[in-house]
């Protein structure tokens, strides 16, 4: 995104799109976008989430989600959190540099809205949890209901009140929830949560994560009976609950869960957490990888989630919190439908250009003969192309391609190793350690040191598909290397500004 223009009378930006991200299912399959759902799907369901950030692969490129921290009570220990309050250097969940009364969030998600006409969704993910601290959240989504009909409300909870508040969350309108499911067998429950607060009593060790873990499938299964879409996430734990998440996957799968998310633990030592105190290790993006690869055939798998924080504003990957604390508020802001509108007409027509682009590309891929698939980084800041120099990004999209199609597998966290023209070394030794196993990469630019340095590691880079469409580059990559000459376009936007 870009600053497009600032209102008269304020210093709030108003950003637009300066190009929109098509996002490609896992799978390879097919897909047609905007009004007609994917292949294979509930065209009911697909409007439910078409413009939902995390429920959608999809739509995580085009719409943005606002998290409020009205929600600080909580009502569980898990060996994984330390919420922390006023800290703008973390970026994950449980953290938020402000907690909003429900009054300030609803100034804030009507400044935001003024401001994004990409929002979509309004979420509680804390800083503590949302069914716990009810009241906070009620009265939010109620104020924010009677100002902004038509945005999407989403709550996630750790389960344990959950079951409580599924019928006021239905009458509320709250469409989407997500449910933070680790284990379901307390004896894998007892290493993640120390205690419980249940029906003013401090529970700890079996009873403890027996009474959790009997909430959460309560919880789960009057959701899905009211036909409510949850998300599970769940937390990859080495040496914890790492094998038992196939359990979890399969026991949420048949009770109707929507999605399910598996996560890399946090556990800096810095963070201040159990388990980053005591040294317990997250898992590498291979051992994620590998175990969201189990999971597949049960449900569908979120592959784009970045973690955010209890204050997260914008598009995934791209937090604008610091550009909406309560000192830069409107302090009477209003909400106009017109842009909302305008800009939906705008991801409708990209999502239709941008399939015809990924046809070919996939025509391209299935005609080559061979079993030999590759993975692949892409340097991109957004609508869908190669457009990020190697240097610049703090991120890379990874990509598998084979003759059965091309799929995204996730997302790799790299810090930005070119600085004003100089190279820090550091973070390039920690690219080359996140870009394991990877064995091209596309971007817009790359340094003749850098290059042969990659290559030296096993990854090829190249800037020869600059600014061209992702599955296209990687159709046409695909195709040559095979020495299938037909490759596909590379270009199917003419009208459209590359950035």
């Amino acid at each position: 995104m870009i600053p497009a223009k600032t209102n008269e009378g304020c210093n709030q930006t108003v950003y637009a799109p300066a190009c929109v991200n098509l996002y490609t299912g896992a799978s390879g399959q097919s897909h047609t976008y905007g009004r007609s759902a994917p292949d294979g799907a509930d065209p009911a369901v697909w409007e439910r989430v078409e413009d939902h950030p995390c429920f959608s692969e999809d739509a995580h490129s085009y719409f943005a989600r606002i998290h409020v921290a009205v929600a600080p009570a909580c009502n569980i220990q898990c060996n994984y959190c330390n919420r922390k309050y006023d800290c703008a250097n973390e970026s994950r969940p449980g953290v938020t540099s402000e907690r909003l009364t429900p009054d300030q969030a609803l100034r804030k998600v009507m400044t935001v809205a003024s401001a994004l006409p990409q929002l979509s969704v309004l979420g509680i993910a804390g800083p503590g949890d949302a069914c716990y601290d009810w009241n906070r959240t009620k009265t939010t989504l109620e104020l924010v209901a009677k100002e902004i009909p038509d945005i999407k409300f989403c709550v996630s909870t750790n389960g344990l009140s959950l079951p409580d508040h599924v019928e006021e969350l239905a009458g509320l309108n709250v469409d989407h929830v997500t449910i933070t499911i680790n284990m379901v067998d307390p004896n894998v429950g007892v290493k993640i949560y120390p205690w419980i607060f249940f029906r003013d009593r401090r529970l700890t060790g079996i009873e403890a994560a027996r009474t959790l873990h009997e909430r959460q499938m309560l919880g789960l299964e009057m959701l899905t009976e009211r036909g409510i879409l949850t998300k599970i996430n769940s937390i990859l734990i080495p040496g914890v609950n790492d094998e038992h998440l196939i359990e979890v996957n399969r026991s949420v799968s048949d009770r109707g869960a929507f999605m399910h998310n598996v996560t890399p633990l946090i556990s800096g030592h810095s963070h201040g957490t159990y388990y980053g105190l005591t040294g317990q290790r997250g898992p590498d993006a291979l051992e994620l990888s590998l175990l969201q690869d189990r999971m597949k055939g049960r449900g569908t798998l979120m592959r784009h989630c970045r973690q955010c924080r209890a204050d997260a504003v914008g598009l995934l990957g791209v937090d604008l919190a610091q550009e909406f604390t309560t000192g830069d508020l409107l302090l009477a802001p209003a909400y106009d439908p017109a842009k909302r509108l305008t800009y939906r007409e705008f991801v409708e027509r990209a999502r239709g250009e941008r399939l015809t682009s990924r046809k070919e590309a996939l025509k391209a891929v299935r005609s080559v003969v061979s079993d030999q698939s590759f993975l692949v980084a892409v340097a991109t800041k957004g609508g869908g192309r190669i457009n990020e120099h190697f240097g610049h990004g703090i991120e890379f999209q990874i990509y598998e391609v084979s003759p059965s199609g091309i799929g995204r597998t996730g997302h790799r966290k790299v810090e930005q190793s070119c600085l004003g023209g100089w190279c820090d070394n550091a973070a390039f030794n920690s690219t080359i350690v996140a870009l394991n196993g990877v064995d091209l990469l596309l971007c817009a630019k790359v340094g003749d040191v850098p290059k042969k340095r990659l290559a030296e590691a096993g990854v090829r880079a190249t800037e020869a598909y600059a600014y061209d469409y992702i599955e296209a580059a990687i159709g046409a990559f695909y195709a040559a290397e095979f020495e299938n000459k037909s490759a596909v376009a590379t270009s199917h936007l003419p009208n459209m500004t590359r950035s």
